[in-house]
């Protein structure tokens, strides 16, 4: 019986064992005391929680790099821009050829002097002003023998009236004939003056004289003396233009073509002058689009007193096409390109922390950028310093 006891009571002990080292176990506790705890379900839980924009916070010192200001607005032109070409202007240029062949005997201005209207440039020899000139004095002295005639025969006694008639008649011959001549002497330039002292002196000038039809620049010289000279033959003597204004042709796309229209003011940038602006006016819309490029060409009048433009240079021109928008901005200094191309603007409610937004932007002018979204009228944003805070991010300045 006794035996039997004892049996019983390893047996309970034993079970006694093997429950606690199971509950051990479930615990994660090992033979040798080690444990293993489980991970917290809060640490899971705050890894998958969304990390919020970062914060920059700056020192007085800091703040001094940077300047703050609410969100505005601005009022923004609505303008379409194309590139073109500075030209003379076709219209207030002219080549000055010769009304009749000859040499060039004598030159009186250079290249790029200032001419006025009727001006004389050159000078030639010309074989039909010398033919002119020559029937002149022959008229003029036909004409002062059928005067003496006229006067000698009136003071005959007893002269027929046949003869007085045609003493007469031959007198109004010369003198229709002198009048044609010196018409003929007037097409080549020559004054009245002039003329009464190539009768009077009997002594042809052949030098017919090339003034200038307009006042303006003279912008090319092909006149040494010597040159023989024709009409309409290529290159001309002299070409003289009003530089006061200049063409510019561009070239828009025919899908812009309705934007434009004559007179349409716009505003012309080149590359000498980056910060000069030149105004002047769409004065043709060519009728032809280009089939290659699908391109029509515009033709504007610069205004340009100074003579400042020269013919070939590449310009800009920007042209208002429809009327301004008043919109939400802020100046471009506030806004960071981040490398993935998105746009930035640090946003504050206290003026010592400040937090990045991400913002939509528009338009540009003048050195303010639309904001179509991400921002709200009346916030304060960093106006000029933002990417001293966007770099503050990458390596934060030591104070």
């Amino acid at each position: 019986m006794k035996h039997i006891s004892e049996r019983f009571v390893l047996v309970c002990a034993t079970g006694v064992a093997i429950a606690v080292e199971a509950a051990f176990l479930e615990l994660g506790c090992g033979r040798g005391g080690a444990t293993t705890p489980e991970k917290p379900r809060e640490s899971v839980a705050n890894s998958n929680t969304p990390q919020s924009d970062p914060v920059v916070e700056l020192s007085p010192s800091q703040l001094a790099s940077i300047k703050i200001a609410p969100v505005g607005t601005y009022v923004f032109p609505i303008e379409n821009e194309a590139v073109g070409n500075i030209s003379f202007a076709g219209d207030l240029s002219v080549q000055v050829y010769p009304p009749y062949q000859g040499t060039v005997i004598k030159t009186f201005v250079e290249l790029a002097a200032q001419v006025r209207k009727e001006q004389p440039l050159y000078t030639i020899r010309s074989p039909d002003l010398i033919q002119a000139e020559s029937t002149l004095i022959g008229a003029a002295a036909t004409f002062d023998l059928t005067s003496k005639e006229l006067a000698r025969v009136k003071g005959l006694p007893g002269i027929s009236e046949r003869e007085l008639e045609q003493a007469g008649s031959d007198q109004q011959t010369a003198d229709g004939a002198l009048k044609a001549a010196r018409d003929a002497v007037h097409v080549f330039g020559k004054t009245d003056a002039e003329i009464d002292q190539m009768i009077a002196s009997r002594k042809i000038d052949p030098a017919l004289v090339v003034r200038s039809p307009i006042s303006g620049q003279v912008t090319s010289f092909n006149a040494p003396p010597g040159l023989l000279v024709q009409p309409g033959n290529p290159p001309a003597p002299y070409s003289v233009a009003n530089v006061a204004i200049k063409w510019m042709l561009a070239n828009v796309n025919e899908s812009d073509i309705p934007l434009f229209h004559l007179g349409q003011p716009l505003q012309v940038k080149v590359m000498a002058y980056p910060n000069r602006v030149f105004k002047g006016k769409v004065s043709k819309i060519y009728a032809t689009v280009d089939p290659n490029n699908h391109r029509a060409t515009i033709r504007s009048e610069i205004t340009d007193p100074e003579d400042e433009l020269r013919p070939g240079m590449l310009a800009n021109f920007v042209i208002r096409v429809q009327n301004p928008l008043e919109a939400t901005a802020i100046p471009a200094n506030g806004v960071v390109r981040e490398a993935d191309g998105t746009m930035t603007a640090w946003v504050t409610t206290d003026r010592h922390r400040f937090e990045p937004r991400t913002i939509t932007t528009g338009l540009r002018s003048d050195g303010r950028v639309q904001i179509l979204d991400g921002l709200r009228r009346g916030e304060l944003v960093v106006s000029d310093g933002a990417v001293f805070l966007s770099n503050m991010l990458e390596a934060p300045p030591s104070d």
